[in-house]
């Protein structure tokens, strides 16, 4: 296992006068260290945890009466260590692999049954569905033959174009993985980078819009059938190396009760995954809309899908791809999950919000996402003949959206939605964790339930925290090493026992 030296968060320095060693053989010769990783546990591995002050008070709720208090000045270095919980690995890779790990289960669970949801839906027709944007200009790519594997030349043409401005549109070469020029276009004059940018800016409407398609699709089929059904889903958005989101979505078909809306039921078996193939295809074929009038374009711009469209059936098999070619439960979950932690990265982009003074350093008309982000800015400028309140509030719920998302490309969607249906929420399943690290941690410890206490109902204590915000990142440097440590050797204990739970059940 490697553990690299990480570097200082806010409020994380060195203390003056004392070496790095000295300073790490300090603190791991106190006499409350193990004390002290007990308590950071919730925290650990997170790079920028967030350190809170005050008092935790447990309360019987039938009473108010307060049982017990708890002050952060009896805890060690007197702080609560909260989490960032921030989904993105590249900002803090631990707490985006709790949040991928949560995914995943949510993810599974949906596909395969537990946590609230029946192992019935082991039978019900399911896809995985990949939606993608329009081309805005070509672009460089990398293609391999689906026959034979082998790499193929990114845009081979036998009597070429030459756009406008003299680039020949076409490109020989085999693009490696690792191509800085994937996702570049051939031309960046001829590329329509506005149009990319109201299409990242419009493509969460054109999801929503997709998803009332197919529901009046489905009730079409299901009148026809006399029966009731219902579309459950989970999805994640992706962006493309040229900068463009694309969805993912797991996609179950469910029978449906009208008096109990939350039963999660087999769907009439004339339905198949046939029938819900061709109804999404129909409904991601049949939507489209265009955009208000700006004054770049009084027609707006048309948004719809992209050609390429990828709806797989999703079976259950001990490997990736069964013998049918369908896709997996497990590798659909491990996929949306992987990807719900990402954003802009691909594309070599990373920026925080950008503001008025930052914008020159990331709108680089030299590079493809800095002509992105400065037609996000261009767009996003909001005209000055607008007077009337209600003309500046519709600009910025449509265009001045761009602006707010330009170090997104314009995306400001989210990049991991369910349906409510589907299975768990990650609000549960994080509830289920703090719970579990209030019984393992030793601070603040469970109150002593005193004689008279009534432990009527099921939650006899309720927790009320009394906390103030005090800093972001760890005191030292050394106390991020160790914790960042102690959460390695537990990242690396969870891979092993999953590794040698798949081998058992593989096996079985």
């Amino acid at each position: 296992m490697t553990v690299s030296t990480p570097t200082l968060t806010p409020g994380a320095t060195s203390v003056p006068g004392v070496g790095a060693d000295a300073e790490l053989h300090r603190r791991v010769t106190r006499p409350d260290y193990d004390r002290w990783l007990g308590h950071i546990a919730a925290a650990a591995g997170c790079a920028h945890p967030i350190r809170l002050h005050g008092r935790i008070h447990h309360v019987e709720p039938a009473t108010g009466r307060i049982v017990a208090t708890h002050a952060t000045a009896e805890m060690p270095d007197e702080t609560l260590y909260v989490p960032c919980s921030n989904r993105r690995a590249v900002v803090c890779p631990s707490c985006a692999e709790t949040y991928r790990a949560d995914t995943f289960h949510l993810i599974r669970a949906g596909l395969t049954g537990g946590k609230g949801v029946p192992e019935s839906i082991t039978g019900h027709p399911c896809l995985f569905l990949t939606l993608t944007a329009p081309s805005f200009g070509p672009v460089h790519s990398r293609h391999v033959s689906r026959r034979t594997g082998a790499p193929r030349p990114c845009r081979r043409r036998r009597n070429p174009e030459t756009c406008p401005h003299g680039v020949v549109m076409a490109c020989d070469q085999v693009h490696d993985e690792g191509d800085s020029r994937l996702g570049r276009p051939l031309c960046a004059d001829c590329y329509d980078y506005p149009g990319h940018a109201v299409w990242n800016a419009y493509a969460s409407e054109l999801w929503r819009r997709t998803t009332i398609t197919a529901n009046r699709q489905l009730r079409h089929l299901a009148k026809s059938l006399d029966v009731r059904l219902r579309l459950s889903y989970a999805k994640v958005a992706e962006y493309q190396r040229r900068g463009s989101v694309h969805f993912h979505a797991l996609i179950r078909l469910d029978g449906l009760d009208s008096n109990d809306p939350d039963a999660i039921l087999e769907p009439d078996p004339r339905v198949t995954a046939a029938h819900l193939e061709d109804l999404l295809r129909q409904a991601a074929v049949m939507t489209s809309f265009h955009t208000p009038p700006h004054p770049a374009n009084r027609d707006g711009w048309p948004i719809a899908w992209g050609e390429q469209l990828e709806p797989r059936r999703v079976s259950l098999s001990p490997t990736d791809v069964d013998d049918a070619g369908q896709v997996t439960t497990t590798a659909v979950a491990a996929y949306l999950a992987k990807y719900a932690t990402k954003a802009t990265e691909t594309t070599g982009h990373v920026a925080a919000r950008i503001t008025t003074e930052t914008i020159n350093i990331y709108a680089d008309p030299a590079t493809h996402t800095g002509r992105l982000v400065a037609a996000c800015w261009t767009l996003g400028r909001r005209p000055r003949i607008m007077v009337s309140s209600e003309a500046r509030e519709t600009w910025a719920e449509t265009y001045g959206r761009l602006r707010r998302w330009a170090h997104m490309l314009g995306f400001g969607g989210h990049f991991s939605t369910k349906s409510r249906r589907y299975s768990t929420t990650l609000g549960a399943l994080r509830a289920a964790r703090r719970a579990w690290h209030r019984a393992q941690q030793s601070d603040p410890p469970a109150p002593a339930a005193p004689a008279d206490l009534d432990t009527a109902g099921e939650d006899t204590v309720l927790v009320i925290n009394e906390l103030v915000f005090a800093g972001i990142g760890w005191h030292t440097s050394t106390d991020a090493l160790l914790a960042n440590t102690a959460a390695a050797r537990a990242r690396e204990y969870r891979a092993t026992a999953r590794e040698e739970l798949t081998t058992a059940n593989y096996h079985q």
